[in-house]
Order: C-alpha cells, then structure tokens, then sequence
C-alpha cells in the first residue's frame, strides 16, 4: 500500500492507495491560520506535522490497516509557505509565513522583474518564498535551515538527516533557475540568502523515515498543484481555498506570457500556470460574517452584485498585490443569497481570467478539489469558459498524484460529470471586468 499525504493550508488529507491506485482508506486533520495584523498570514509548522500524524492516523484506521502495511509514502504541500527552523534543535525559528502573506509587497514592487521572470519563471510577488525568506533572515541567521513544506516534513520523518525538495516547490521559490534546475547564485545574493540554508534539489527523492513510530520509505514529494496535474495528465483546475489552472508543456520552460507563470512540473517538464489567491476561502469567509451555507444557491440571479474576493491581493493575470475585495452592484433588494452567489460565480470568472490569458485554450478542463462537486458551479463554469468542463469523480486528486508519483505511474483517469456550455453568459462577465477594475484601482 501507498501512504499519500496532502498537507494543505487548511488542513491535511491522507489517503491510503491500493497497487491499482484505488483509494481504500481516507483521513483528514484541520490546520489553524493566523492573520496576527492585515496582510500577514501564519501557520505554526509544528501544528502542521502533528496534522500529517493525525490525518495518517485516521486513514489507516479507516481501512484496518496500520503503518506496517505502507510500502512507500507521497508528499504533496502547500507551495511557497516557508519555514526556518534551527539546524541542531529542529525548533521553528518564526512561524510558518504562508503564500497568501503580502507582507513583503512594498518589497517586490522594486524587484528587478525581467530579471526573475527570465530567470525563474515567476512575477515578482509575495506569493513566491524569496522574500518571505528574506524577511525572517533579517532577524534569524546562524545555523538555520530553510524549507517550503515538503522539506520540513521530510525533516521531521527523518529526525533532520535528509535536507532536500524537488523541482515542482523549488520552482516556487523565486531562487531557483527554471532552465537549470538549480538555485541561482546572482539570485540569492539578490535576497541575501546563504546558499547553506536551503535545501538540496533532487529530482527524485527515495529516503527512510518514521512515521507513527513505524519505518518507512519516503517516494515523492511534489507541490500540491504540480501533483495534482500529474494525476490528471492534462489541463486542469484545482478548486479549493484558491483555484490554480495548469497546463502541461512539455520540455519548453521559456517565459511565461502575461498574466501566467512558467513552473516545473512533478514527474518532469514544465507548465503554464495561473494562481487565484482566494476561491473557496471567500465562500468560508462569508460562512463566518454572514452565518449562512455559502455553497447553496437560493436565488436564480445575483441581480447584478459581484464578488471580487482580493482579501490577499489579485495573482493571475493581474498580479497586484494591493488590491482588496469589494462587492459591487448593492441594492436595497440585495440579499445576502445574492451575495452568496455572486461568490460562488467569482471563482468562474477568476478561471476565465485565466484561460484567456493561456497562448492556447485547452480543449476541455479537468476540475477536482471540494467545489468539484458544487453542481451549479461547475455549470457555470462550462458556461463561462465555453468549453466543457470534467468534474473528478475523486476531489483528492492532489494526494492521489502524490500517490502516483510514489508508485512511478500515472493514475487512472477519474471523471464523475462532464458539463457542457449551455447559457450565454457574456454579459455577465462584462459585468466581473468593471469589478475587477475597481478592485485594482
């Protein structure tokens, strides 16, 4: 059996996979965010590895089975989030600061943007972990040692033996050449980051951890939406706390056209790639403020109220960090359903944004993640993009990719609906242009 783990911003999900890929046992740990003052966002990195011991706990119990019976283990993580921690302790040195964080926006406006996105592939941005890393040096050298989320659970497996990431996360950082595949020297004396702190590249990773007291072999490490990617083998959208549409490419890793970013991908080659910083997170937002259900659709029309949720900027194909949320369109009849909606549609018109900023739009979209299996938005999402779009029949397909690449093959594919354009929508995504501007104003 394969152990395949997805720790994700809100929580950690395990799935326990059979030799044909088939999921057999299922377990899910929740993960605290902070917001200590407008713009940061952190995470205790120690909270994150007990959510991994949890959420691994609970999926062997859910299929009888016990750590005895893993063969080997898949890591997928959330990307960028970055984590320092002391060399001879294991002790976090700051909080997690995690890739929704703009703290570091002033910072990336002076960046040399030609420069980082011929070298890496990225926009300058505080979603990418240069900067974050950057900004916990200032306070924390000696002997420390620097991670996005899979090399701080690889630490943590291997009591502190192996340092190391794969290309999919070290893409992420904004210090690795994209070419190359290495960390670039004029790049980390960009940031003032001490080539020793980071982690060694590898493009395979094959080492003996313990996990729940028991040993074993850990296969592969990818970020969450390169994973994801490799299980569907096409192009696709991830639906979640933000949304993340890739394409495949091949060998070619030249720069990105605006609006998109250039990444490496899990299993090798590249991808085109557009980030949605928020997607569902507005919808559980919304769930606190409002004290409603924010995934049903009560009204037949939102009467002309949009959603811009830019709590944490705009990434792709805007890219401005300073943007902030509004909703536009308020009337006296306006009800909070309308705004409900006027959410849930927000997440469609962001992966619009996104296609449309593609060189080629894909024939079709693969979509997974929990908003996979919100009906009416995927309908309105084959209406927006005017394609059809395939809802997974599996919204694990991130642990399921991390599973794949710990086997050493693709998984099956996995489709529960297909849904096809039906409604001319274009004047409502008129509509989302004139928000969007003013979001960004």
């Amino acid at each position: 059996m394969i152990l395949a783990i997805d720790q994700g911003t809100t929580g950690t999900t395990c799935l326990v996979v059979d030799d044909d890929l088939e999921v057999r046992g299922r377990g899910y740990a929740r993960v605290q965010v902070s917001t200590p003052q407008p713009g940061w966002v952190e995470q205790d990195p120690r909270e994150l590895w007990a959510s991994v011991e949890a959420a691994a706990a609970a999926a062997l119990s859910s299929c009888g089975a016990t750590m005895r019976d893993v063969e080997a283990l898949g890591i997928a993580n959330q990307r960028e989030t970055t984590v320092v921690w002391d060399r001879r302790t294991g002790d976090p040195v700051h909080p997690a600061i995690v890739w929704q964080d703009r703290r570091t926006a002033a910072r990336c406006r002076g960046l040399p943007a030609d420069l980082i996105r011929a070298r890496t592939g990225l926009t300058p941005d505080p979603y990418f972990s240069a900067t974050k890393l950057e900004w916990i040096l200032r306070e924390h050298r000696g002997d420390v040692a620097f991670g996005t989320v899979d090399t701080w659970l690889l630490r943590q497996l291997t009591g502190g033996a192996v340092h190391a990431t794969d290309p999919s996360n070290a893409s992420r950082t904004m210090l690795l050449d994209l070419a190359s595949l290495q960390w670039d020297d004029e790049l980390l004396e960009l940031f003032g980051v001490p080539r020793e702190v980071l982690p060694e590249v590898r493009a395979e990773v094959d080492a003996e951890g313990v996990l729940l007291g028991e040993p074993v072999r850990v296969r592969a490490l990818a970020g969450d939406q390169q994973a994801s990617l490799y299980a569907h083998g096409a192009a696709k959208a991830t639906i979640g706390t933000g949304a993340f549409v890739l394409v495949p490419t091949g060998a070619d890793c030249s720069p990105a056209p605006h609006g998109l970013i250039r990444t490496a991908a899990a299993g090798g080659g590249y991808a085109l790639e557009g980030s949605v910083f928020v997607a569902t997170a507005a919808l559980e937002w919304l769930r606190g403020v409002a004290g409603v259900d924010p995934f049903t659709v009560a009204v037949d029309a939102t009467e002309g109220v949009y959603f811009v949720p830019a709590f944490t900027g705009l990434g792709s194909p805007h890219w401005t960090p300073d943007a902030r949320a509004v909703v536009t369109g308020l009337s006296r009849t306006t009800r909070r359903e309308h705004v409900v909606r006027a959410a849930l549609e927000s997440i469609a018109y962001q992966v619009l944004d996104v296609v449309e900023a593609m060189p080629e739009r894909p024939p079709l979209l693969r979509v997974d993640g929990g908003a996979s299996a919100n009906t009416f938005l995927m309908q309105f999402l084959a209406d927006v993009l005017r394609m059809p779009v395939e809802a997974s029949a599996e919204p694990e397909m991130t642990a399921l990719g991390a599973a794949a690449l710990a086997a050493r093959r693709p998984a099956p594919p996995r489709t529960a609906a297909r849904y096809e354009p039906e409604a001319d929508v274009s004047g409502l995504v008129a509509g989302w242009r004139t928000a969007v501007a003013l979001a960004v104003s």
